[in-house]
């Protein structure tokens, strides 16, 4: 009788010692072979809209390379700070990312003074996207031919000028006031939802001036917009006859719209470097970027891509534009 218990007893903790193993095993390759599964990226802007466009170009080409589907889930609201506190508080699991903007990724701590995340400690950085820098424009009927004249108006009328902009803290909003605040000149800025009815009253002559994505612009210039300024370092050929702002009006000038992926803190390193190889080997294709260059979005280093990098240059920018807003006045609170 007691060695029957004796094996009964020896058996049961080899079953136990092996089922504890199986499952130990079943978990190291649940997380080996990533993703198992269609992945989530957060837009924290409504469908339709530039990041959103981006964003789905992006994750179409890198979900291809990585062999699942990304799913793209918009929730807007707030200014972007909505979705990004949701993605802030997900699982590290790999399964949801945030697509990150200059407004809510660094403008946002000086916007806001109850942000219920940290662009930098709250998440793992991933891959940065190609910069789009952004255009100048007036309208066609506008006396201002260049930016020059622009600028010499507004220090002759301090005020005066109204520049339309896609919302408060807006990459739209921001830029002006960051050239308002190196051209030594003093604006109105006119916030709107969303840049399409700002461009609308820009075309319509109710605001003087606007700063758009250069790749939203282009289809817009003609006979009812004209571009007068870039604010890249250097002119490009989708805008002939249209300088660069820091060459001649406002020296040393340059900003542009800047994006990246951005993971939950905690999530494994190999899932971080896995979606950035993805998205390296997508850039890979050289038809796709020269589209992408073609609407005057500018690319990269590879090494400015890097996760390291994209998290230096969040945490570059929050003391930036920490800068550029309090000089301005901005605020949202």
């Amino acid at each position: 009788m007691t060695l029957h218990r004796t094996l009964t007893r020896t058996f049961s903790a080899l079953t136990l010692a092996t089922a504890t193993l199986t499952v130990h095993s079943t978990g190291q390759a649940q997380q080996t072979h990533w993703p198992a599964k269609p992945v989530t990226w957060i837009v924290p802007f409504a469908a339709g809209g530039p990041t959103d466009a981006m964003a789905r170009d992006i994750a179409d080409r890198t979900g291809k390379q990585l062999g699942q589907t990304i799913l793209i889930e918009n929730v807007p609201g707030a200014g972007g700070t909505i979705g990004s506190t949701k993605a802030a508080r997900s699982a590290p699991d790999g399964y949801t990312f945030l697509v990150g903007h200059m407004g809510y990724m660094a403008a946002a701590p000086a916007l806001y003074k109850k942000l219920s995340y940290d662009p930098v400690k709250d998440f793992e950085a991933v891959f940065r996207f190609p910069d789009t820098p952004m255009v100048l424009m007036v309208s066609a009927q506008s006396p201002f031919k260049d930016a020059a004249a622009l600028v010499a108006h507004a220090k002759a009328h301090p005020g005066q000028l109204n520049f339309s902009n896609a919302g408060v803290g807006s990459a739209s909003h921001l830029v002006a006031a960051l050239f308002a605040s190196k051209a030594g000149i003093r604006i109105t800025s006119v916030a709107y939802k969303g840049a399409g009815p700002a461009l609308n009253d820009l075309m319509g002559g109710q605001v003087d001036a606007m700063f758009d994505q250069t790749n939203t612009a282009l289809p817009q210039l003609g006979p009812r917009v004209r571009a007068v300024g870039l604010t890249s370092r250097e002119t490009s050929p989708q805008f002939p006859g249209v300088p660069a702002l820091g060459a001649q009006v406002v020296p040393g000038f340059e900003a542009a719209t800047w994006y990246g992926i951005y993971a939950p803190k905690g999530t494994p390193a190999n899932i971080v470097s896995a979606l950035h190889q993805a998205y390296l080997k997508a850039l890979q294709d050289k038809e796709w970027t020269q589209r992408m260059a073609a609407q005057g979005i500018r690319l990269l280093d590879t090494a400015a891509y890097a996760p390291a990098a994209l998290k230096q240059h969040t945490a570059d920018e929050g003391v930036r534009w920490q800068k550029v807003i309090a000089d301005a006045g901005i605020t949202l609170e």
